[in-house]
């Protein structure tokens, strides 16, 4: 088990971690994840990823998307004012619980599942969204593109 708390930054991440599950992935890989979703020509980037237990995730859902239940990923962008020149993207809060529950029942190796998800949130602080048809298929095939190219299956195919 990993003892809650804040750790070091590496690069462009503040990993924040806030959950004693197990099998939590190391900062150099959430490190590599959110590099490979952020686009090349935008490497001045920082983001803080918070990995939390399923009341902390529950609490924000509910307090920022109306929705009481612990959800796997929530990403809060950054309302940098007009004209501000600096490089903070936002905040990702990933659910360990959830996302090693969903894994489990999906099939899908855990690693997978980590990586998809952080890659889904850093595409939503992008400007990404699956609000319709149209926006779900263009982020859904940039997220299959980038999972795919770390190795894994694609994340939207049933097991």
């Amino acid at each position: 088990m990993k003892a809650a708390g804040v750790m070091p930054k590496v690069e462009n991440l503040d990993l924040q971690m806030a959950s004693t599950a197990a099998n939590i992935p190391t900062l150099n890989e959430f490190q590599a994840w959110l590099t490979l979703a952020i686009p090349q020509q935008q490497r001045d980037w920082d983001i803080t990823l918070r990995v939390v237990d399923e009341a902390e995730s529950q609490t924000l859902n509910r307090d920022y998307r109306n929705k009481d239940y612990p959800t796997n990923v929530l990403s809060f962008p950054a309302d940098v004012p007009e004209g501000l020149n600096i490089p903070l993207l936002g905040d990702l809060v990933v659910c360990a619980p959830v996302v090693a529950r969903e894994a489990a029942e999906q099939g899908k190796p855990l690693n997978a599942h980590w990586a998809h998800l952080c890659i889904h949130g850093a595409l939503h602080l992008l400007g990404y969204d699956h609000e319709t048809d149209a926006d779900a298929q263009i982020m859904e095939a940039l997220e299959t593109q980038l999972v795919m190219g770390l190795g894994f299956a694609d994340p939207y195919l049933a097991n």
